[in-house]
């Protein structure tokens, strides 16, 4: 459970950098390594998005210890 923790907030963390570029700079560095629109770039996306949902159900588990 502690290995796929660091493995999802270090995908959060790869997500909010390239947010931070497209925000700042119009760059998105995911789309610019894997292709803008392809299957590795939407892998990347979707693991980022499913890390979310897991760092967020771990949320009230943290709270409550």
């Amino acid at each position: 459970m502690k290995a796929l923790n660091i493995v999802t907030l270090i995908l959060l963390i790869v997500g909010g950098l390239n947010w931070g570029l497209v925000g700042l700079f119009g760059f998105d560095l995911v789309a610019a390594i894997f292709g803008a629109g392809g299957a590795l770039a939407r892998a990347v996306y979707v693991l980022v998005g499913l890390s979310a949902v897991w760092q967020a159900i771990q949320v009230p588990r943290q709270l409550g210890e």
